[in-house]
């Protein structure tokens, strides 16, 4: 029996915001999928569509569990969805599929660019099959251009981006960006704004229509002036380390009990309310540092002084001083620190779930928060093939001899 938190229990009268929107993702791993996650949070129907035999590789990616047919990944990532195998490879698999997206409204995938149109699954069989189809189509480099039919991962994404340039300290190796697969996730929550903006038009005009992210474009949208900076001056911005070149002291800190604080000090109030906590309001003098202008040609000397008063100090006692101060701060989090988090708990950050033959699996909650129609989580990533049965017979009206024998052929 899986437990609910409170705030993901849909109550019985409960309408969610995307109750009635049926979504097919055919899609391999995250970017593309975990648009359709976020739609089945909101009450949107998900199925999964999965190779009969392998199923979606995102089953052996990560942490093994108990479970043959899922990683922590996939628990995590494959929630809300009912899994459905087909093999699209296969003719009769791509003539149910057609079927199936006859009555669906969305349709998800990410396979690199041509693959559908080889499976005889374009745009143009899509339409004739449901006009008012929304189709969101994720992949590394677009449905477009001179790369278009190159593989497409987070990793390189981060790097072809722009992003990974910017990560790590000066003269030094670029690094990744955090060992997440950050694009993944990023070009996936664009997809869905595309999806919904779409069926709002959809709305209006009966007509569905194509959504094409690629990957490094949802990673490139978010590096801020970057390239208005290069376009206007030729300036090449380069890695900082933990710091900001628009501001200082602007980084993480260890402490004296061997932990790590985030400081940022945007403007000069904020830097005087930092020199009050630590007791030397001199600093913020406009002889000495109280100046934008002087703190930033002064840098090295700033931060030494802020690397000297914290490291003096128990992260605790760093935050309680900042924080009377109101001086922007906070803890560089490890998982150990979130799970015991006060903030995190009282959010409801962290869903609890009690997986059969695995114990309490812990996942992130849902985000965003809505106030009349929050969303929820019905169950973790699905075993392969769960609702196969049950949209072959009930919605596809395909009968119990021929699941049996579509079975048989490895078709389903």
């Amino acid at each position: 029996m899986k437990t609910l938190p409170p705030s993901d229990r849909p109550s019985d009268h409960e309408q969610l915001p995307l109750s009635g929107i049926r979504v097919v993702d055919v899609g391999n791993f995250l970017a593309g999928p975990y648009a359709a996650s976020i739609m089945g949070e909101f009450g949107a129907e998900v199925l999964k569509v999965e190779h009969p035999i392998s199923g979606d590789p995102m089953r052996r990616f990560g942490t093994p569990t108990k479970r043959h047919d899922a990683t922590l990944a996939w628990l995590s990532e494959g929630r809300n969805k009912k899994s459905v195998t087909i093999d699209l490879r296969q003719k009769e698999g791509v003539q149910i599929f057609l079927k199936l997206i006859a009555k669906s409204d969305v349709l998800i995938e990410n396979f690199r660019p041509g693959t559908m149109e080889e499976w005889g699954l374009g745009w143009e069989q899509l339409r004739e099959a449901n006009p008012r189809l929304v189709v969101l189509r994720v992949s590394g480099y677009g449905q477009t251009g001179p790369y278009r039919r190159r593989s497409g991962f987070a990793h390189i994404a981060h790097a072809f981006g722009g992003l990974s340039y910017l990560a790590g300290f000066p003269g030094e190796t670029p690094v990744l960006p955090g060992t997440v697969p950050l694009g993944d996730y990023m070009s996936s929550l664009y997809g869905i704004i595309g999806v919904l903006v779409a069926l709002r038009h959809q709305e209006e005009t009966g007509r569905g229509q194509v959504i094409d992210v690629g990957i490094y474009e949802a990673v490139f949208r978010q590096l801020d002036e970057i390239a208005a900076a290069y376009g206007l001056f030729g300036k090449v911005r380069e890695r900082e380390g933990s710091g900001s070149f628009v501001a200082v002291p602007h980084g993480h800190f260890r402490t004296k009990d061997d932990k790590w604080i985030a400081i940022a000090c945007t403007t000069d109030k904020m830097f005087e309310r930092l020199a009050e906590a630590m007791e030397q309001s001199e600093l913020a003098t406009t002889g000495l540092y109280g100046d934008q202008r002087k703190r930033l040609a002064a840098r090295d000397q700033v931060n030494q002084i802020v690397i000297e008063w914290v490291g003096s100090l128990t992260r605790d006692e760093v935050l309680e001083r900042c924080l009377d101060k109101e001086v922007p701060v906070g803890k560089v989090n490890s998982i150990a620190d979130i799970f015991e988090d006060e903030h995190f708990q009282a959010r409801g950050n962290l869903a609890r779930f009690e997986e059969e033959g695995l114990g309490e699996v812990v996942v992130p909650a849902v985000v965003p928060t809505l106030s009349a129609t929050p969303g929820r989580i019905t169950n973790l990533g699905p075993p392969l093939g769960d609702a196969t049965y049950e949209v072959m017979r009930e919605l596809l009206d395909i009968t119990a001899d021929e699941i049996r024998r579509l079975r048989q052929h490895k078709i389903i």
